[in-house]
């Protein structure tokens, strides 16, 4: 039974079959941000005054580095999705929407690359 109605059909608007994996990775990036956080948070708060030596060198161990590059991967996933749904829901002009949609994937692989690129710089480099 199709639930479309004539004009839909003509137009071939309809459901995009996308909403669902849209929220899950909505929901998989939120439950790993939480441990991934935590970590986040700890390290902040063991390292709150330390150095600038010290920092560079605890995050230059691989385990650490690795962390948190997965923080920042998860973090800007979970930003881009989120901007996203709201960029949906309260914009309504398409041109102005496909614009926002454009630049909220933009800047999320800009300020994603620039995060690892830092985190990688010191890993390698120290």
């Amino acid at each position: 039974m199709d639930m479309r109605t004539p004009l839909g059909k003509v137009r071939g608007l309809g459901s995009a079959k996308d909403g669902t994996e849209h929220f899950w990775r909505q929901r998989l990036t939120a439950v790993a941000n939480v441990p991934l956080l935590l970590f986040f948070i700890f390290f902040l708060i063991a390292y709150n005054g330390a150095d600038y030596a010290t920092v560079v060198g605890a995050l230059a161990n691989p385990v650490v580095a690795v962390v948190m590059a997965l923080v920042i991967i998860s973090g800007i996933i979970h930003m881009k999705l989120g901007m996203q749904v709201i960029i949906e829901d309260y914009i309504h002009g398409e041109k102005l929407k496909l614009a926002l949609l454009m630049l909220n994937t933009f800047f999320a692989v800009l300020i994603g690359a620039l995060c690892l690129f830092a985190i990688l710089k010191i890993a390698f480099v120290g």
